[in-house]
């Protein structure tokens, strides 16, 4: 019998604690890339990851323009050509076409290896704010709204307002 009532105590014990736990789970939400957008510190990393960009673009079509003039040659002079040099134009032309691919594809790679770099800084300053609001406020967990989709939200929840004020963003 009291065996019984130890387990029965336990349980009872156990059940309050988890109803207790449950109540004080607090969940907000945020536009995390809304904020990034509205920091004014964004404009100069968009500019500078432009300008890194061009670099590349400007090689590529460089690049471009000069497989376009090989190829328009190999047009012209393609039924005057022997076997062995339209063998050899046409080999030149697709290592052409491959090293512009290879170019452009290592070239995307470089760009969003640099906008990762150039967004840390701005993006671990968001975050750090998001969680300074959210301990303040009690709040146990932060959706980005934006990657969640949320249907239904209470505009208690929107933790937007006080993390740009905590940013200092108008």
């Amino acid at each position: 019998m009291k065996n019984l009532f130890k387990v029965a105590l336990v349980a009872v014990f156990m059940l309050a604690t988890a109803g207790f736990a449950k109540a004080q789970t607090k969940i907000g939400y945020i536009d995390f890339n809304g904020v990034i957008e509205a920091m004014p510190d964004l404009k100069p990393i968009q500019t500078q990851l432009q300008t890194y960009q061009k670099t590349f673009i400007d090689q590529s079509q460089s690049m471009q323009a000069e497989f376009q003039k090989k190829g328009e040659a190999y047009e012209k002079g393609r039924q005057s050509m022997t076997d062995a040099a339209r063998t050899a134009a046409e080999s030149e032309l697709q290592d052409m076409q491959k090293r512009i691919q290879d170019y452009n594809r290592n070239a995307e790679q470089q760009v969003q290896a640099k906008s990762s770099e150039l967004f840390k800084p701005l993006s671990d300053k968001v975050k750090t704010a998001i969680n300074a609001v959210a301990k303040e406020k009690g709040y146990t967990y932060v959706l980005d709204s934006t990657t969640t989709g949320l249907i239904v939200s209470p505009a208690g929840d929107d933790l937007m307002p006080a993390v740009k004020v905590k940013l200092g963003i108008k």
